[in-house]
C-alpha cells in the first residue's frame, strides 16, 4: 500500500484508558467475541451438514453468520488483545487492511439481510410463486451479486482511505480503524471527504433500513388475508428479522450520517452493531427458528451418541 504521508503505524486508544477497566473490556469482549464466532459457527455446521434446511432462507442464514463471523473477527480480536497490552500500536497497513474487511464484512451482512426481507416477502405475498422466484439458481445469483456488490463498496472506502495524508498526530480515539475516527487525524480540510463518506456508506445505511422496513410493513400488512396460524409463525419471523435490522442500522446510520466530531458514546455505538449484533444474531435466529433448532439438537444428539459409541468400543 502506497503511503501519502509521513505516519506509519496508529495507536489505537481503545475504550478506555484506566486499567481496570480494560479488564473488564477483556473479559466481556472475549466473552462476545468466542459467543459469536462458536454460535454463527454452530449455524453454519448445522446448515451445510443438514438436507432438510436447504431452504432459501437457511442458504441466506449460512451466509449471514459467515458475514457476522468476519465481520467480528475484523475488530474484535485487536479489541480484546490492546485491552492487556501495553502498547496499542497498529501498522498502517494493518490499519488499512481493517478498514477494507470492515466494510466488506459489514456491507455483505447489510446485503443478506435485504435478501432474507425478499425471500419473507415472496414466500408470504406471493406464495404461488414462490418456488419459482426464489429457486436455488437464483438465490446463487443474489449471494454473487451482494459478495461483488460489497466488494466495489470495499474498494472505494480502501482508495478513499489510502489517499487521506496523515502528517502527524497518529492517535486514533478508538479501538479498531474505521475512516470517521482517521479523518480526525489528516492534514487537511475534511469536508468533502467526508460528503463521500455519508453518501457512500450512509447511503447504503440509511437506504437500506428505508427498503427492509418498507418491506416489512408490506409483508404485515398483507398478513389480515392469512390464517391464524399462518399470521402467527410469519409474524414470529418477521419479528426476528425487524430485530436484528433495528439493532444493526440504529448504530450504523448515527455512525455514518453524523460529522466526524468525537463524541464520547461514538465508540459505544460502534461497539454495538461491530460486536453486540453479530453475537446476538445466532441467538434471535435459533430461538425464533422452531427448524433450526430442532437440526441442531438432532445433530448434535447424533455427534455426542457417535462420540460416546467410540468412546466405549475403545474402552472395550
Amino acid at each position: 500500500m502506497k503511503q501519502n504521508n509521513s505516519v506509519n503505524d496508529f495507536i489505537l486508544l481503545g475504550l478506555t484508558q484506566d486499567p481496570v477497566r480494560q479488564k473488564m473490556v477483556f473479559v466481556i469482549f472475549f466473552i462476545f467475541y468466542v459467543g459469536t464466532v462458536v454460535g454463527n459457527l454452530l449455524i453454519i455446521v448445522t446448515i451445510k451438514s443438514n438436507q432438510t434446511l436447504e431452504t432459501p432462507m437457511c442458504f441466506f442464514l449460512f451466509y449471514l453468520s459467515l458475514a457476522d463471523s468476519c465481520f467480528s473477527t475484523s475488530t474484535a480480536p485487536r479489541l480484546i488483545v490492546n485491552a492487556l497490552s501495553a502498547t496499542t500500536i497498529i501498522s498502517y497497513n494493518e490499519c488499512m487492511t481493517q478498514v477494507f474487511a470492515l466494510h466488506l464484512f459489514g456491507c455483505m451482512e447489510i446485503f443478506v439481510l435485504i435478501l432474507m426481507a425478499m425471500d419473507r416477502y415472496v414466500a408470504i405475498c406471493k406464495p404461488l410463486h414462490y418456488p419459482t422466484i426464489m429457486s436455488r439458481k437464483v438465490c446463487i445469483i443474489l449471494i454473487v451479486l451482494a459478495w461483488i456488490g460489497s466488494f466495489i463498496h470495499s474498494i472505494a472506502q480502501i482508495i478513499l482511505a489510502l489517499r487521506l495524508p496523515f502528517c502527524g498526530p497518529n492517535l486514533i480515539d478508538h479501538y479498531c480503524c474505521d475512516l470517521q475516527p482517521l479523518l480526525k487525524l489528516v492534514c487537511m480540510d475534511t469536508y468533502l471527504i467526508n460528503l463521500l463518506l455519508v453518501s457512500n456508506s450512509g447511503a447504503i445505511c440509511s437506504s437500506s433500513f428505508v427498503i427492509l422496513m418498507t418491506s416489512y410493513i408490506v409483508i404485515l400488512h398483507s398478513l389480515r388475508n392469512h390464517s391464524a396460524e399462518g399470521r402467527n409463525k410469519a409474524l414470529s419471523t418477521c419479528t426476528s428479522h425487524i430485530i436484528v435490522v433495528i439493532l444493526f442500522f440504529g448504530p450504523c446510520i448515527f455512525i455514518y450520517t453524523c460529522p466526524p466530531t468525537t463524541l464520547p458514546m461514538d465508540k459505544m455505538v460502534a461497539v454495538f452493531y461491530t460486536i453486540g449484533t453479530p453475537f446476538l444474531n445466532p441467538l434471535i435466529y435459533t430461538l425464533r427458528n422452531s427448524q433450526v433448532k430442532n437440526a441442531m439438537r438432532k445433530l448434535w444428539h447424533i455427534k455426542i451418541t457417535s462420540g460416546t459409541k467410540k468412546r466405549i468400543e475403545g474402552l472395550s
